[in-house]
């Protein structure tokens, strides 16, 4: 992060970043399949914690109740990785193809949490919906976090679920 910080994303070459860590660039490869990896690993953790908060949230919610419960299982792993985190939103924010990149990472996310909703019987249209709009209010709450740290993540959380879920129950503006 560091190099990514103080040369640039486009500047800092996997080499650098092998030298900085002090492993060679095979090992470095080994790892990871390109630099963009290093500001997308664990991914495939996110997923799995996120997914199993689908499937372990208690039967009689819907399916915005329990993706909330779902979101509310990967607040750790935010926490645990604020460091890492906050100045990797600024990297991204500043490069279109790592904007692209991590748009491509979200609908993986999506995917796997529509697919999780699957199972728990929503209709695939809703499914996707919810995935939706899910990551949406994660991101919004996850984005209101960094900005004012001194609240705690998960009120954040309850906060953007609980505004769609407001939204979504005032009557649409009357058609013209």
């Amino acid at each position: 992060m560091t190099l990514f910080q103080t040369r640039g994303y486009e500047q800092t070459t996997a080499a650098d970043i092998a030298a900085e860590a002090g492993v060679t660039q095979r090992t470095f490869f080994r790892h990871f399949p390109d630099k963009r990896e290093v500001l997308f690993g664990g991914q495939a953790e996110f997923i799995d914690v996120l997914t199993k908060g689908v499937l372990s949230a208690p039967p009689g919610l819907g399916p915005w109740d329990t993706l909330l419960h779902a979101c509310r299982t990967v607040e750790a792993l935010f926490i645990e990785n604020r460091s890492f985190s906050a100045p990797r939103r600024v990297i991204i924010a500043a490069n279109p193809t790592l904007q692209e990149r991590a748009q491509t990472k979200t609908q993986d996310v999506m995917a796997a949490l529509a697919s999780a909703l699957r199972q728990r019987g929503v209709a695939d249209r809703s499914a996707d919906l919810v995935a939706h709009m899910g990551m949406a209010a994660m991101g919004h709450a996850v984005a209101a976090w960094f900005e004012n740290g001194s609240t705690d993540l998960s009120i954040h959380i309850e906060r953007a679920f609980r505004e769609v879920h407001d939204l979504s129950a005032h009557d649409p503006a009357p058609s013209r």
